[in-house]
């Protein structure tokens, strides 16, 4: 048994919806309802009674509430303590970061924070982006980073979380240039030629950015999708080769850019095709729980100083 079908289960209890808790944990709703089935399944009884609405428990469902709030409350004790014994990590910071920016804004912005607030010790954990979030929800990191735009917002309970916004940065379409430094690819392309796309696998999240760029751009777009991969540097990998136009954010591409290896793919004086994207960063609020980790509240005050700051110069 998993113990996130338990966590599943407990948000379900407490919701009384299954679209609700879906959001709540971060997963599509018919595969939150799969866990729930795969719950049910181990346990031999149905736990769920799904021909009411609100949704409620069956008796073994209200038993199955109790105990899984016995047992996750003593998981919890049980790594608390565990972490306790870890002293090594009191000086060090662990961060949960999409891929994309593992790769790309995480090592700059690393060396930009400490040659302010100072050097410390970090943890990178690259995950995707709905991993990086369940990392710190369920407690395996001291601070998320991740791109958000208000059409994908991340479901995290404010009461629970603070966010900083750590800045700004575009989501835009890059291909290589000809030998006269010319894009090999220009969009919108024709129906009659179609440009070679390389895209985002379904569900990554610059994925369904890219597609609202597509959608929003006021003009017909005519790209034929050749290859998929979700990860930024993928894609990146495969435009500097010559193989289509890619969107990619700019911290991915500035060297490319300065080295003339890669170009925009967006008309001059054209249609927009760039997607200004905000950097958050969250942690988990510290009331009724256990101190936060002096290093880890140091920086997190530190980045809320920059924010301000810099929200009152653009003003």
């Amino acid at each position: 048994m998993d113990t996130k079908w338990l966590e599943d289960f407990v948000s379900l209890a407490e919701t009384r919806s299954f679209s609700r808790s879906a959001q709540l944990r971060h997963v599509t709703q018919p595969a939150f309802s799969r866990r729930i089935q795969a719950l049910e399944a181990w346990a031999g009884a149905d736990l769920v009674d799904r021909s009411s609405y609100p949704t409620r428990l069956t008796p073994a469902g209200k038993t199955m509430y109790d105990q899984a709030l016995e047992m996750l409350q003593s998981l919890q004790s049980t790594r608390s303590m565990l972490r306790a014994h870890a002293s090594s990590d009191a000086s060090m910071v662990g961060f949960a970061v999409p891929h994309t920016l593992a790769f790309t804004f995480f090592p700059r912005w690393v060396s930009q924070v400490q040659a302010s607030f100072g050097p410390f010790k970090s943890r990178l954990i690259a995950l995707n982006v709905h991993d990086a979030v369940m990392r710190l929800v369920e407690g395996g990191c001291d601070l998320l980073i991740v791109y958000h735009h208000s059409s994908q917002p991340l479901e995290l309970d404010t009461s629970r979380y603070e966010m900083v916004n750590l800045g700004q940065e575009l989501l835009a379409p890059y291909c290589k240039p000809d030998h006269l430094g010319q894009p090999l690819f220009a969009l919108p392309g024709s129906s009659e030629r179609p440009l070679p796309f390389l895209a985002y696998g379904p569900g990554a999240y610059l994925g369904r950015l890219t597609e609202l760029i597509l959608k929003e751009a006021g003009v017909a777009v005519h790209v034929e999708r050749v290859y998929e991969n979700d990860m930024a540097e993928g894609l990146k990998a495969m435009a500097l080769e010559g193989h289509g136009v890619a969107f990619l954010p700019f911290s991915a591409v500035r060297d490319e850019l300065e080295q003339g290896r890669l170009v925009s793919a967006a008309p001059v004086g054209g249609a927009s095709f760039a997607l200004p994207m905000n950097l958050h960063a969250y942690r988990e609020k510290s009331v009724g729980k256990e101190p936060l980790k002096p290093v880890t509240q140091a920086l997190w005050r530190f980045l809320q100083e920059q924010a301000t700051q810099k929200a009152l110069a653009e003003d």
